[in-house]
């Protein structure tokens, strides 16, 4: 092997790393390979970093400051029925071509059996879309290392053993209720009706392919140990099941808070910012991947509307979607008189962690995504939550009712409904004097680079230590 698992300086530790083709799974991949690289003083680590040919430039931009030591190597995707050519990320596609994406990347399996016994890596940190991964190293001496983007919760609730009892999978009754042995004190012990229902997409199959669940079931049962970007702080419990139901080390990076913005804020957001006292406005935005349907939306902005308070609204559609027409969809009659010089709407990409940052950003509003949180938190922002599916829901639950972070909005029981009100109030809720809980505590721990750095070296340690067992 190229490092002989021996850690030293002479031999770096050589680590490939394989996320699944969403830049939701890929930005986590590439913040934990420069945990790897700064946790590492001493440069015993280089990375491979294999993904989709049309996103390499992408991903080399984000590992920019450790191009010396990271190589970005492209994966040629096979053609498949119904996929675009140019697809090379699910951001560029529908629901039903990030399925087809799976049957792609599978068929990139002679691909990267090929490079892993050309490269002959330690380890090959992967995601959950490739189990196969494990079949591949194996068999030449490397270490499968699972890596998981999502909250322990998540995984905790949706993809152990437990979940399928005699491999049978759920129904949406059974999904309101934990698996066995789960943290009874969890405020996720029984979930409404309407997040149920929308887990039942990790247990079916397309194109007479492995579901989700029976995607992460192979990727516990073959890798040497889990990886995860949390902390027992945070979620101890959850990180404890998940240990215990698939037998294996979990190797925690700590959890990963976004590096300082590059760059100004641009000055038409600047200057808007600017002139509104400092916490005044709400900031709203659900990623790039994250899309509210146009009742939804339209009610979050009416909600927004009648907090009276300034705010900016950021949302995106589909790639192939006519924006504008979206737009048009959801914004109602006369709003933006109502709201002229105190409300903005806004479709496409935004400077997020530089608009959170702005003295005059009082409160955010978002899908409950793990790293939009944390970025939240250590920004200093009151949070509202609005999750629109599976782990979102989750997170919301862990952040808001466990740590007592952020404001959820209220939503019917059976099939999720909010209205403009439980938007309003959530704001109004959060804003309140104390509407921040132990926020101010998570931003400290968060923002604390004694822990930071002790995350880091732990995690590099035992990496280094379980690299070297034969």
């Amino acid at each position: 092997m190229s490092g002989g698992g021996n850690g030293s300086a002479a031999v770096p530790t050589h680590i490939v790393m394989f996320p699944w083709l969403a830049f939701g799974h890929i930005s986590p991949f590439a913040q934990l390979t420069r945990r790897l690289i700064v946790g590492s003083s001493d440069g015993v680590f280089r990375v491979t970093f294999l993904t989709a040919a049309g996103n390499v430039t992408r991903v080399e931009a984000m590992l920019a400051e450790a191009a010396g030591t990271v190589k970005v190597a492209p994966l040629d995707l096979p053609s498949v029925p119904g996929l675009p050519a140019a697809a090379a990320s699910t951001a560029e596609l529908s629901a039903d071509g990030a399925e087809l994406l799976k049957v792609a990347l599978d068929g990139t399996r002679p691909q990267v059996a090929a490079l892993l016994a050309e490269l002959r890596p330690d380890a090959v940190i992967f995601d959950f879309a490739v189990p196969w991964v494990c079949d591949v190293a194996v068999p030449l001496g490397i270490k499968p290392l699972y890596f998981n983007v999502y909250s322990a919760a998540t995984l905790a609730l949706v993809a152990v053993p437990a979940r399928c009892p005699g491999g049978r999978c759920p129904s949406a009754h059974d999904l309101m209720a934990a698996p066995a042995g789960f943290p009874s004190d969890s405020p996720l012990v029984t979930l409404p009706a309407y997040q149920a229902a929308d887990l039942t997409y990790a247990y079916e199959s397309f194109y007479s392919m492995p579901s989700v669940y029976h995607r992460f079931i192979p990727c516990f049962e073959g890798c040497a140990a889990a990886v995860m970007k949390t902390c027992a702080e945070m979620e101890g419990p959850y990180i404890d099941y998940f240990s215990a139901q698939i037998g294996k080390p979990v190797l925690l990076a700590g959890p990963v808070v976004p590096e300082p913005p590059q760059g100004e804020l641009e000055e038409r957001w600047s200057s808007w910012l600017s002139s509104f006292p400092e916490n005044a406005v709400v900031f709203a935005s659900f990623g790039s991947e994250t899309f509210l349907p146009a009742a939804s939306a339209t009610e979050l902005l009416l909600g927004l509307e009648a907090t009276n308070r300034p705010f900016l609204v950021v949302l995106n559609f589909p790639k192939g979607a006519d924006a504008e027409a979206e737009l048009a969809a959801r914004v109602p009659p006369g709003l933006e008189e109502r709201v002229k010089g105190r409300g903005v709407l806004h479709t496409g990409w935004v400077q997020q962690q530089r608009i959170l940052q702005h003295p005059s950003v009082g409160c955010y509003v978002n899908h409950s995504g793990f790293s939009s949180v944390v970025e939240g938190i250590a920004a200093g922002c009151r949070l509202v939550l609005l999750p629109m599916k599976t782990d979102q829901y989750i997170n919301a639950a862990v952040f808001a009712r466990e740590l007592h972070v952020g404001v959820e909005v209220v939503r019917r029981g059976e099939d999720g409904w909010f209205g403009r009100d439980a938007v309003s109030d959530a704001v109004a809720a959060a804003m309140a004097a104390g509407g921040d809980g132990e926020g101010r505590k998570w931003r400290e721990f968060l923002l604390d680079d004694a822990v930071q750095k002790g995350y880091a070296t732990e995690f590099v340690r035992k990496l280094k230590d379980l690299v070297k067992v034969a």
